[in-house]
């Protein structure tokens, strides 16, 4: 045992701080050789930051990450940062999106709506393939391929999944038919199913012709110059050109309707953008409607294409536009594949009407509050007066007649049709607005339906259908069950109204829009002023 004593004895108290010391040093060290450590790692070559952002998430976070979602999420919210108008479409959503433009789809050929919980055939496509095989509007589709969709929540979206797909495959479905005991099954071969874009084309009066344009797709002028060379051909010498509620398509097909009541050399319509030079649009060729009147039908709904159309028309003063300020959307978007074949839409450009003006409403980066903008609309009632509407004057425009039209915010109408302001009619407009008279309808022709299809044509259901008084309290206490309530007075009114809205839309449930709207135009004010206009 050596017992010699160390030349330099060490103190405790010393000896505890050199321990403290040198823990304080190793995990300095260990900090140290970490950020070396990441400092040494090799540097990723990324085109940007999001993809470095990405790649060191996938090879570094802690846990595994569904690096998918996490690009769908940050794509997403990019999209949300510029205008209301560019967006990101997903691979699911992509069909659901594009279909309606195209003109077609593929699937089984029927219009349906989701009551209670159970998918309703509302109507099946002519000549389609659910129309060759039985299927009749009415029938409740209660199985899929042996998959129960009824009562179990299923959305939209999820039916058009199951119903929808490429032409020659096949579906088999189980229906429920009012009637008839046990479920009906059906074999459907699916097929292209053509989507129009015209809701209906017909002769208000000997003289005057009414299309009804329900969006811009890639058959809309196709459809368009048909029906247009059909009325003329029994006698239209003049024109009420229906756009309300229509929120736009290709702006090509916008191009090529105004063609055909422009000169040949008129201007229709310039876009311009930051990377994208200006391209001007002209009237090519004579037009099937150059000597037509025309008056047209705008709303706060009708936006883009439609502006586009009632824009050029009104700053080449060819025509009248009729009802209440458009939507506000002066902007052209592009449609650009990505790799997994979803898609983003883009603003590319503006677009400029004849006159130089942009029309597009303000955006101060609140997207509901842009798309909510109709609701400010209704509150300092402009809807109920033209003079609740005020124009900057740098947003002033002449047209080569002189005439004043304004951008920034919609196509205001030359001919201002308001709202009616009377409290009388609260009590129906909520019996409307929620939905109740549509589903009284709806309901009334599934009980009636086979009383209802002795009607052969509109005409003989319009001279032989009544509402009647129990059919009218049986509404009125549908509107009581959901806790809406009217005096007498306004019972008389709804009572009246009833007569022509409940017709129209159990005549849309028997013939489709050919029975709604020759119908529904014995109460439409703005069509009413359009036909003053023309006289």
């Amino acid at each position: 045992m050596d017992n010699r004593k160390s030349p330099h004895p060490i103190p405790a108290r010393s000896f505890l701080w050199m321990v403290v010391l040198g823990l304080l040093v190793g995990f300095f060290i260990s900090v140290v050789n970490e950020n070396i450590q990441l400092k040494r790692r090799p540097r990723v070559i990324a085109s940007s930051k999001f993809d470095e952002v990405m790649y060191y998430i996938n090879n570094v976070y802690v846990d595994t990450v569904k690096t998918a979602e996490l690009e769908e999420e940050a794509i997403v919210a990019m999209m949300d940062e510029l205008d209301p108008h560019s967006s990101y479409i997903s691979v699911e959503e992509f069909n659901a999106v594009n279909d309606p433009l195209l003109g077609s789809f593929e699937g089984i050929g029927v219009q349906f709506r989701i009551v209670d919980d159970t998918v309703c055939i509302v109507n099946t496509i002519k000549g389609g393939p659910s129309e060759k095989v039985g299927i009749m509007a009415g029938d409740r589709i209660v199985y899929v391929n042996d998959s129960l969709i009824a009562g179990v929540k299923i959305k939209n979206d999820g039916v058009m999944r199951l119903l929808k797909g490429p032409k020659g495959t096949q579906v088999k479905v189980k229906n429920y038919r009012r009637g008839v005991a046990g479920l009906q099954e059906f074999t459907i071969i699916r097929d292209v199913i053509p989507t129009y874009s015209v809701d209906i084309a017909y002769m208000l009066d000997d003289k005057t012709g009414y299309i009804k344009l329900s969006k811009f797709s890639a058959t809309t002028h196709k459809e368009f110059v048909e029906a247009a060379k059909k009325l003329k051909s029994v006698g239209m010498q003049k024109l009420v050109f229906d756009l309300r509620g229509n929120a736009g398509g290709y702006l090509n097909e916008a191009v090529d309707i105004v063609d055909e009541f422009l000169p040949k050399g008129s201007l229709v319509v310039f876009t311009e953008g930051r990377s994208r030079p200006r391209v001007t649009f002209l009237a090519r060729k004579k037009g099937v409607l150059e000597d037509m009147p025309v008056a047209v039908l705008i709303d706060g709904e009708s936006a883009s294409a439609s502006e586009i159309v009632a824009g050029a028309l009104q700053d080449n003063d060819r025509g009248t536009i009729v009802g209440r300020r458009s939507f506000g959307k002066g902007l052209v978007q592009e449609q650009i594949m990505l790799s997994d074949n979803s898609a983003i839409r883009v603003t590319v450009a503006r677009y400029y009407t004849p006159t130089g003006r942009c029309i597009q409403k303000p955006f101060t980066g609140n997207r509901e509050d842009y798309l909510l903008e109709s609701y400010d609309r209704y509150e300092n009632g402009e809807l109920f007066s033209a003079d609740s509407i005020h124009f900057a004057d740098s947003l002033k425009y002449y047209t080569p007649k002189g005439k004043v039209v304004y951008g920034g915010g919609g196509i205001m109408p030359d001919v201002y049709v308001p709202l009616v302001d009377d409290s009388t009619e609260y009590y129906f407009n909520k019996i409307v607005n929620l939905g109740i008279l549509y589903q009284y309808a709806f309901d009334y022709c599934d009980i009636h339906r086979q009383e209802l299809v002795r009607f052969k044509t509109v005409a003989d259901f319009d001279r032989s259908f009544r509402v009647t008084d129990a059919m009218f309290n049986e509404l009125v206490k549908k509107a009581e069950a959901k806790g809406i309530k009217g005096n007498e007075k306004e019972k008389q009114v709804a009572r009246k109204e009833s007569d022509i809205l409940l017709k129209a839309y159990i005549a849309r449930d028997v013939f489709d829009e050919e029975g709604f709207y020759p119908i529904y135009r014995a109460m439409d004010d703005v069509l009413q002023k359009a036909l003053e206009v023309l006289e």
